[in-house]
């Protein structure tokens, strides 16, 4: 799947770039003239809002989030109204909350308990009282009527947090990764306009929004895309065939012998297959897109487009699928219950299921896999062919591209050419 692909680009942009956006057009138009009271209120209610959300849908890292930018803002707001404390107050937050927003993401999200909120609320309020006792004795007098400016090391540590929760999005693609990146991207706004009161609340106000539609942002990847392999899910492929005009193809891919290779090497190895085989489906010439639609079976959409235009594509998809290789993570095989028959329960799961395995990993290192694709197609060349005919008749090309010895692409059959394939006997 390519890194900067168009889907990567507005997964990041969309929505915390552009709540970003908006507060700096409107504070560099003229247009933020708003009272400061109700930019306050504002932002307070985004806060509630987004801690209610984040309960609410079980995510802790969110309230988290958000309760550490609550803090930051209640200390900035007291050390404005000290000017002697100020530049060491902002100093502690420029490298304290960073740092924060970077354990938060590599935490994992456990709901709220007590063994795994309690520690971290305990960390956070003795993080606070660190600062205000430090920064209360740290006496530095710093004008108000210039922007404040952060030592090099203050600025270091937001950048290279930034670094950070980046690669992180581009590898896993999760929308708390960009919300962190673009609330610390506001934040650190926030702190470089502290002198001017409303521009900055106008910047703590979209950090608090930011990770607060995160919350929602996470709650639509989970219910359209697939966890595991982060393509589309089939609600999401049920939502596009609604929108399909004739002429276009549906084809369905099932990956050769999953079943006696998950039972052989086991679930983790399995699910290695699984994403290695929906990274590629993932970058499918063509304009198709691939969707996983239940366990080792996944649908590729292409609009537009008959068969003789997209079997080049599905046949390239195939190919590159049969020569890719990966390396199994450790001892991932799936280990027998010990007992006096285990070595005879071994001898007999291998006689069963080891020649298909077998034949994946011939000629190649004991951890080194390889796994083959069916594909079945078919297309709408009228505007009377139904979906969901469209796709019955896909999937009984993939039968027949099962029974005629597997790893082929397979076009829909005539009406008068009916296969007999019964579907409970193909893996």
């Amino acid at each position: 799947m390519r890194v900067l692909s168009a889907g990567t680009l507005k997964s990041l942009f969309v929505p915390g770039g552009i709540w970003l956006l908006g507060a700096v057009l409107l504070v560099y138009s003229g247009w933020l003239t708003v009272a400061l009271p109700v930019l306050s209120f504002l932002y307070y209610c985004a806060i509630a809002a987004g801690m209610l959300l984040a309960w609410r849908f079980h995510s802790s890292r969110i309230f988290l989030s958000l309760s550490v930018v609550f803090l930051a803002q209640q200390a900035a707001a007291v050390s404005t109204g000290q000017p002697p404390f100020i530049s060491a107050t902002l100093t502690a937050l420029a490298v304290l909350l960073p740092v924060n927003f970077v354990l938060i993401a590599m935490m994992h999200e456990r709901g709220f308990t007590v063994e795994s909120v309690a520690p971290v609320a305990l960390f956070l309020f003795v993080e606070s009282l660190t600062v205000t006792v430090f920064c209360g004795a740290a006496v530095r007098v710093h004008s108000l009527s210039i922007p404040i400016v952060l030592p090099r090391y203050a600025l270091a540590v937001p950048a290279t947090a930034a670094i950070f929760l980046s690669v992180r999005f581009l590898l896993n693609r999760k929308p708390l990764d960009s919300a962190l990146l673009w609330s610390l991207a506001s934040f650190f706004l926030a702190l470089r306009s502290a002198a001017a009161i409303r521009t900055s609340t106008a910047y703590w106000l979209a950090t608090a929004c930011i990770l607060a539609t995160a919350v929602i942002e996470n709650s639509y990847l989970l219910a359209y895309h697939d966890e595991l392999t982060s393509l589309p899910s089939r609600r999401a492929f049920n939502d596009a065939l609604l929108r399909l005009k004739a002429p276009y193809s549906i084809a369905v891919v099932d990956i050769d012998h999953f079943k006696r290779f998950n039972d052989t090497y086991g679930h983790d190895t399995g699910d290695q297959v699984l994403r290695m085989v929906a990274t590629n489906l993932g970058s499918v010439t063509g304009g198709g897109k691939a969707y996983r639609c239940g366990g080792e079976e996944f649908n590729i959409l292409f609009p537009g487009k008959t068969i003789a235009e997209v079997l080049p594509h599905l046949e390239k998809l195939r190919v590159t699928v049969a020569k890719s290789e990966f390396r199994m993570r450790g001892n991932d095989r799936r280990q027998l219950p010990r007992g006096p028959d285990r070595r005879n329960q071994r001898n007999r799961a291998r006689a069963r299921k080891g020649d298909a395995i077998r034949r994946l990993a011939e000629g190649k290192p004991s951890s080194v896999l390889s796994v083959t694709i069916s594909i079945g197609v078919a297309t709408a060349a009228a505007e009377r062919s139904s979906p969901e005919t469209v796709l019955e008749s896909a999937d009984k090309a993939l039968y027949r591209a099962k029974a005629n010895g597997r790893n082929r692409v397979e076009t829909a059959a005539s009406p008068q050419r009916r296969v007999r394939t019964r579907a409970a006997g193909i893996a």
